[in-house]
């Protein structure tokens, strides 16, 4: 009876040493370095089956064991859900490893930058464009007018929805007004944000340097302090396009005198909607324009302008540049049309 206790307890000694040399092999399995020798890029649809996720991994060689990778998940983190996207597992990441970042969702971040100036149609253009995202878009025409959408660069996931994206960039939108217009300058004929963003898409598409903005802002005031007609080209453009497709040419002096009221050749005053989607750089120079008492800017042909107080002196820059873009275009090779 004493030998057959013996013989239990010696039997039940080695399968406690046996089960715990297994635990500990699996558990040096689960945290060494796996394979992969570089960073290595795994996609996991939705839905996936955690030994499909295995299989996927192994295939990729991102780990060597998809029956280990599977026990871990089971034993080491209770089965927690494995998150679907798009990874970028560095090289020699344990399983371990693999499993924490799929369970905390440390997916791979793109991002689509969008440039200050573009309209809602180049936006659309834009999001339609970028592969890794999904979903449909409105038409540019339900979008209604311009001047909705904040430019800059957005960070997504891959399957992330168009529409999704447009809805971050109009939340900025709101979230830079809120944050810009209570500390306007107390001296600006501006009632509301939206006469903001009305001025502020001309001065950015009168320049891209934005240093400039608060100087053609403050130039843009002068002229509406005193009542004289803003003049900028830009506006005449919308007028012509309504912001559906690029000009494609010069201006016209007959386009000059087309009648809208986006025009502001003929129409006094800001026109009744942005003609694009200003930065956040435009926005704050219309806010806090420079203290100046110009009334006139020309380009200055290197990307700038030159600025002027009196008629007088701008005819002189006028004139100048016209120098200038007539030796570019005989440098060129370039024809006026």
């Amino acid at each position: 009876m004493r030998l057959l206790l013996r013989l239990f307890l010696v039997a039940a000694f080695l399968a406690l040493l046996l089960a715990g040399g297994i635990a500990a092999y699996g558990y040096r399995g689960l945290t060494a370095p796996g394979p992969s020798a570089e960073p290595t890029t795994v996609v996991v649809t939705s839905g996936t089956s955690v030994a499909r996720i295995a299989q996927k991994l192994a295939a990729a060689s991102v780990i060597e064991d998809p029956l280990l990778f599977r026990v871990g998940v089971r034993l080491l983190f209770e089965n927690r859900p494995l998150q679907a996207g798009e990874y970028l597992f560095p090289a020699g990441i344990s399983p371990r490893g693999a499993i924490e970042q799929m369970i905390e969702g440390r997916r791979v971040q793109r991002k689509i930058t969008i440039a200050e100036g573009l309209t809602n149609r180049e936006i659309l253009d834009l999001l339609a464009a970028e592969p890794a995202l999904e979903g449909e878009l409105p038409d540019a025409a339900a979008l209604g007018e311009q001047g909705q959408f904040l430019p800059e660069t957005y960070f997504f996931m891959l399957g992330d929805e168009r529409a999704g994206i447009l809805e971050r960039m109009r939340k900025a939108m709101t979230v830079a007004l809120d944050e810009l217009w209570p500390g306007r300058r107390s001296d600006l004929s501006l009632e509301t944000p939206h006469d903001a963003v009305i001025l502020a898409s001309i001065v950015e598409k009168e320049t891209a340097i934005a240093a400039e903005q608060p100087r053609i802002a403050a130039v843009f005031f002068n002229r509406l302090r005193t009542g004289m007609p803003l003049q900028s080209d830009p506006t005449v453009i919308y007028a012509l396009t309504q912001g559906k497709a690029p000009l494609g040419r010069l201006l016209t002096r007959a386009d000059l005198t087309t009648e809208s009221p986006y025009n502001t050749y003929v129409a006094n005053g800001l026109p009744p909607a942005p003609i694009t989607n200003p930065g956040r750089s435009a926005i704050a120079a219309v806010l806090q324009p420079a203290q100046s008492d110009e009334f006139y800017f020309v380009a200055d042909g290197t990307g700038g302008h030159v600025f002027a107080k009196t008629m007088e002196e701008h005819l002189k820059n006028v004139a100048a540049w016209r120098r200038i873009s007539a030796e570019q275009k005989k440098e060129t090779g370039e024809t006026t049309p």
